[in-house]
């Protein structure tokens, strides 16, 4: 591991005994494995929004904790250009997913990185989001991502971790398998 930082246990960041103990702890009781998150938006004028982010439950148990993310479109989306739009926030998150799990697999194999980036796009047709032609979808067809990541690991090794990512990221399943959205409107008078 000429390249990891191997500090307190730790293999790219990576703390390998807390890893190791939270591995341990959902093999025991799956309970505790149970995560929960919620983001609240609201519309602030125009295209813009802000998205809070106050907790979120681990194994029963909720975590405080405080973010928020503005979005916004480009001024050719009738936007201003203040912050990222959705799909960019969509594509950050698939990338920062994947990113965790190529981050713990090198570490779970003792491979010290060097470099990793994620570079994700698609093309959508604006057609079916302005409902122009019901023909033309909404969304994505295709998403594309290329992983760039050096380190001491074998080709080998890298193609495992890549393959282990895709079989096991969240983000990763959420935007390439259907999963059931529940949706309710509130309207306030």
């Amino acid at each position: 591991m000429s390249l990891a930082e191997v500090t307190n246990h730790r293999v790219n960041g990576i703390d390998m005994d807390a890893l190791g103990d939270v591995v341990e702890a959902v093999a025991q009781d799956p309970a505790k494995g149970r995560v929960a998150f919620r983001v609240a938006s609201a519309w602030a004028g125009g295209t813009k929004s802000r998205a809070t982010v106050e907790s979120y439950t681990l194994g029963g148990e909720e975590i405080p904790r405080r973010f928020t993310m503005d979005v916004d479109e480009p001024h050719e989306l009738l936007g201003d250009n203040t912050a990222p739009n959705p799909q960019e926030y969509l594509m950050t998150a698939l990338n920062a997913c994947i990113m965790v799990g190529y981050v713990a697999g090198a570490a779970l194999k003792g491979i010290a990185l060097e470099k990793l980036e994620v570079e994700t796009h698609g093309t959508l047709d604006l057609r079916g989001f302005l409902g122009l032609d019901p023909d033309v979808v909404p969304g994505y067809q295709t998403l594309s991502y290329v992983v760039r990541i050096k380190g001491d690991g074998s080709d080998d090794d890298f193609c495992d971790i890549h393959q282990t990512v895709m079989r096991t990221s969240p983000n990763y399943f959420n935007v390439t398998q259907p999963i059931n959205v529940e949706a309710v409107l509130a309207v306030e008078r």
